[in-house]
């Protein structure tokens, strides 16, 4: 107790000291902010001083300067003064009015020459703004001129070198038409051969088909609709393999759905439970109270859908003939979806009354209640377009029901709508998503606001946002599908008649006895594989397997060494528990014991053997509790519990010391133990933790494989797509140029016929006249 103390004084003023040391920090802090504040300040002060020091510095020069010049000037004039005070008087009179007069003349001549230089100099600088403004616009025009004439000279330069490459391709490509038409020669001889041939097996063809017509037909009954619509259509695979797609789409998008509206419904039971009035403290109203009851039925209104749906997917396989006539698990569907219409109605009128009571508490912000009534105007319009959706999903159903319930004129109106009406539903959701996070918003900024509403607020956000998701994903998914849904997918040859469900029982069952047909004729030669590869797949089969048998099993045995672990841990930390009240218990009994005691041995000695022999009896007690208590535990812990226990009262009264040693001793080699236990489990769980963590590198591994594998044969498959085209433009091209033959043929025909009769006509006029001379 006395170290507690001490580390408890110790840390007391460890903490003191760290808070002096923090307050002494933040000031610290603060003057080092100021002073580097204050060094910025001086900084730009000594920039300023400096520049306007330089400034007077240059001003000083600059008088100095000045100051020497007048000083120079002042002297000279001191001089001439002195030099003109010295001559004699009487000259300068003389000479002074000479230099007046001249002085006059000069000064009027300079008058005169600074008024003619002056408008000399005017017109000087008139005629050299002129010549400069004109010079700038010479230079200006003169460079237009050659950007101009450089791009003139790139653009010619290009097109001599494009006509140049152009006619060196068109040698080339001359060279290869020489080429190609003598190959054409060729094969327009093989051509003519072939056309004979062809020709002649034509008309054997003709002959005989027409025979056979003429013996076996009696009529054509694809001419007319009515006995067309007797014939069995044949059976479109494709039809078939793109209904099954579309089918596992829409599956996986219902799925979507079903789990959003799911949860849209269960946290919105949540939040009536919450708000306006939470259901822990206070009843809500009879009203939440109803409506939570419904809401809490929603699982057995929309769990259907997918369970339906996934049986109409199931139904629709390749073996089987997929139009609304012969859907019939659609009609169920279409009956699960009407029961959550209904569901939906049932709950409106609740959705609405919660709102307005949610409008009538007593914080409720006027913004608030606007956005509530927005929420209520969402509502109503999404049920009302779940009411347009149950409409023609109904009858859609209807055809496999009562197969003229609808026509097949009005399958395409009936789909577009319902994809106008699948779009119109994902607008109302996201319209509704919004509100509804903007009323969350405006609820955070309440006083009353508790956290478990602003996490049920989130919830049903999140439930919106998928919900808007999926609504969106089927509206686009549906709108692309469009075209295949309003196509007819089986029908006769040459006739647009639905089909019924006898046609499609008498289509499967022509199907099944050709494919029993063919198997049966054809027998596949069986598969054989190279010796050494058959040898090396074998080998690398076995090592895969048990490796993966390994693995599994060592996950297997460390899942349930680690269960094992957990439970024992969980064991030995209830044992320690009860150990722990067990020890309280016992100190709390043996200070009563040894008050007890001394109460008696202050009294007479038969009060002393009541004492011992009451003391006794609480030993004897306190020795059956522990053994009840510590009766599953180890032979150690009941020896030594029955050894303290039986101690004589009298002899070993003050040994308290050394029992509680004992049973110190005690624990503290089983927590030792179990804390060996525990670490080995550490050890091995980060065994097998290294062990999952190399299985997964492994895994990510194969899956890199694997995607670079798929990226090769997507450009497998591209490469024969491209094949593909070639070797179908290369067909037209061939069949083009056998049809410009043929008619060269035919052409050559006729001349060669023409030229035949002249030759005939030239021969007979010659016999003639052969004759008439005979005659003569």
């Amino acid at each position: 107790m006395a170290n507690v103390t001490d580390l408890q004084t110790k840390y007391s003023k460890l903490a003191q000291e760290y808070s002096k040391l923090r307050a002494q920090n933040q000031v610290l802090k603060k003057a080092v902010v100021d002073e580097q504040a204050s060094t910025v300040s001086l900084k730009e002060q000594l920039k300023q001083r400096d520049q306007s020091l330089r400034k007077q510095e240059q001003e000083m020069d600059s008088l100095s300067f000045r100051n020497q010049q007048l000083a120079k000037r002042v002297e000279l004039l001191q001089e001439e003064l002195a030099s003109k005070v010295d001559s004699p008087s009487q000259h300068g009179l003389e000479t002074q009015s000479v230099f007046d007069e001249d002085l006059q003349k000069k000064i009027e001549e300079n008058e005169r020459l600074h008024i003619q230089f002056y408008e000399a100099d005017e017109q000087h600088r008139r005629q050299e703004a002129e010549l400069r403004g004109r010079l700038q616009e010479l230079e200006k025009d003169s460079e237009q001129h050659q950007t101009v004439l450089d791009g003139l000279t790139a653009k010619y330069i290009d097109t001599i070198e494009r006509l140049q490459s152009d006619k060196a391709r068109l040698e080339v490509k001359a060279q290869t038409l020489e080429r190609e038409a003598k190959e054409c020669r060729m094969r327009t001889e093989e051509c003519q051969q072939q056309l004979r041939r062809c020709q002649s097996e034509l008309n054997r063809q003709v002959k005989q088909s027409s025979s056979v017509i003429q013996e076996k037909v009696p009529f054509n009954d694809t001419k007319f609709s009515d006995y067309n619509s007797l014939n069995v259509p044949p059976h479109n695979r494709r039809h078939q393999l793109k209904a099954r797609d579309v089918a596992g789409q829409a599956l996986s998008f219902i799925q979507d759905l079903v789990a959003a509206l799911l949860n849209f419904h269960s946290y919105t039971e949540q939040r009536v439970h919450i708000y306006p009035r939470d259901s822990s403290i206070e009843p809500i109203s009879p009203l939440n109270q109803k409506f939570s009851q419904y809401l809490h039925e929603n699982a057995a209104y929309v769990r259907p859908l997918e369970d339906s749906f996934l049986q109409l997917h199931q139904s629709i396989t390749e073996d089987t003939v997929t139009v609304l006539e012969t859907v019939v698990k659609l009609k169920s569907f279409a009956d699960n979806f009407s029961s959550y219409t209904h569901f939906l109605q049932k709950i409106l009128p609740y959705q609405l009354k919660s709102l307005e009571e949610e409008c009538e508490a007593p914080l409720c912000t006027a913004v608030l209640t606007a956005k509530n009534q927005e929420l209520q105007g969402d509502m109503k319009r999404v049920t009302s377009v779940f009411e347009k959706l149950q409409s023609y999903i109904n009858i859609l159903a209807l055809p496999s029901v009562r197969q003229d319930a609808m026509p097949p004129s009005s399958t395409s109106a009936v789909f577009t709508q319902l994809a106008a009406c699948l779009h119109s539903l994902h607008d109302a959701i996201k319209e509704m998503s919004k509100h509804y996070n903007q009323k969350a918003g405006l609820e955070q900024e309440l006083p009353t606001i508790t956290q478990k509403l602003c996490t049920t607020s989130e919830c049903l956000l999140g439930s919106l946002g998928s919900l808007t998701s999926s609504t969106g994903k089927i509206a686009t998914f549906f709108s692309n599908n469009l075209d295949f849904f309003t196509s007819p997918g089986y029908s006769p040859r040459g006739g647009t008649v639905t089909l019924n469900p006898l046609q499609a029982e008498s289509m499967l069952a022509n199907k099944k006895k050709a494919a029993a047909y063919m198997h049966a004729i054809k027998k596949p030669r069986p598969q054989s594989v190279p010796y050494r590869e058959a040898l090396s797949n074998r080998r690398i089969l076995t090592s895969s397997t048990e490796s993966r048998e390994g693995l599994t099993q060592q996950v297997q045995q460390s899942q349930e060494k680690i269960a094992r672990l957990e439970q024992e841990k969980e064991h030995w930390l209830l044992e320690a528990q009860l150990g722990k009240v067990r020890l309280e218990k016992e100190n709390q009994r043996i200070a009563d014991l040894e008050a007890q005691l001394t109460a008696a041995l202050g009294g007479s000695p038969n009060s002393q053997a009541a004492a011992a022999s009451t003391l006794a009896q609480s030993h004897e007690e306190a020795e059956k509790e522990l053994q009840k208590a510590v009766g599953k535990e180890t032979t150690l812990c009941t020896s030594l519990v029955g050894m303290l226990c039986t101690t004589p009262t009298v002899e070993h009264v003050g040994d308290e010391d050394s029992r509680e040693q004992l049973i110190k001793t005690h624990y503290m080699a089983r927590v030792g133990e179990l804390t060996t236990q525990l670490q080995i489990s550490d050890s091995k769980a980060v065994h097998f933790h290294s062990e999952c963590r190399a299985l997964a590198k492994r895994l990510a591994i194969a899956e890199k494989s694997r995607e670079t594998l798929s990226e090769e044969v997507k450009r497998a498959n591209q490469n024969i797509t491209r094949l593909q085209d070639e070797l179908t433009t290369t067909k037209r091209s061939y069949e083009d140029q056998l049809s410009m033959m043929s008619d060269h043929l035919c052409s050559m025909n006729e001349t060669l016929s023409k030229q035949r009769e002249e030759i005939d006509t030239l021969k007979l006029g010659s016999k003639g006249n052969a004759k008439k001379n005979k005659g003569r």
